[in-house]
């Protein structure tokens, strides 16, 4: 796969391609060292600068190399075509492998599915443009070459490809919608969850209140930023947990869900050949159905 860099000012290589693809520095990092790019047909360091209309050339890798295996697990496809796969993730599924993952991943059933994936993430990732936390339910699009990869990344990170939630929290929001900001990094405590923190990235979060029960709000919520755990930690730092967010809220769940109760309800795209806008939804799951229906009654 080859692209030219648009007119830029100057920019480190590895930064500069973390952002257009949507994948992490040391991943660019790990590809330029094993010489799997090269710039204007050369190799060079992460610490290239690049300013505007160099060739990039991205040495494609095999998605089922022996790091990642299919796996034949069930999998709700919203819609398929030769470039996209979009997909209604279930609870309890873990997006794809890591140190303490192994198998049983959304990416195991997708190689089962479909050989054709985008190589950009490497084999462990093949396709993965964007993410949903194991607990997270909810629709996904995943790329299956690296043209509608690169695309589909490029309009996550310019705000063109627009997701909405529906969460339910604890408490009783008053006001009926409103703006969370709060910069987020990880929690200097404890590494594995995030917090809002001086040095962090940049986060907003919309929310809209849909309805409201004795102790507890169904909310929508659109990111306008898309860091990770995002709407939990907003809604915690507000004084509303998801219900059933274990990381980050010590209060009782007396309902039937494990995980926290937060399910990503629409995706907004164009498609990245024809340029069609597309709309998906994926209906709540069964659990917070149940749950709804409770506090309903």
């Amino acid at each position: 796969m080859n692209f030219f860099v648009e007119e830029i000012p100057p920019r480190r290589l590895d930064i500069y391609l973390s952002e257009k693809l949507s994948v992490t520095r040391s991943h660019v990092q790990k590809l330029i060292a094993d010489g799997l790019i090269t710039v204007d047909a050369a190799q060079v360091k992460a610490s290239f600068k690049v300013t505007g209309g160099e060739e990039i050339f991205i040495k494609e890798i095999d998605a089922a190399e022996v790091d990642c295996l299919p796996e034949d697990l069930p999998l709700d496809i919203l819609y398929e075509d030769a470039d996209i796969i979009v997909v209604n993730k279930a609870r309890g599924m873990t997006v794809h492998p890591a140190e303490t993952v192994k198998s049983g991943t959304l990416v195991n059933a997708l190689l089962y599915h479909c050989k054709d994936l985008s190589g950009i993430n490497g084999v462990k990732r093949p396709g993965i443009v964007h993410r949903l936390d194991k607990d997270t339910s909810g629709v996904m699009v995943v790329a299956k070459n690296d043209v509608a990869h690169i695309d589909l990344a490029a309009q996550i990170k310019d705000k063109i490809a627009t997701r909405t939630y529906r969460a339910i929290v604890h408490g009783v929001l008053t006001d009926n919608a409103g703006i969370i900001t709060g910069a987020i990094g990880r929690d200097k405590i404890d590494r594995k969850k995030m917090a809002i923190t001086p040095d962090g990235k940049p986060a907003v979060t919309e929310f809209k209140v849909l309805e409201r029960f004795g102790n507890f709000t169904y909310v929508e919520c659109k990111l306008q930023t898309g860091r990770t755990h995002q709407i939990r930690v907003h809604m915690t730092a507000i004084g509303h947990p998801l219900l059933g967010d274990t990381k980050y809220t010590a209060r009782k769940n007396f309902f039937d869900i494990t995980g926290q109760a937060l399910h990503s309800y629409t995706l907004s795209l164009i498609h990245p050949t024809t340029k069609e806008p597309m709309n998906f939804t994926a209906p709540l799951p069964d659990d917070m159905i149940k749950i709804l229906k409770i506090l309903r009654g």
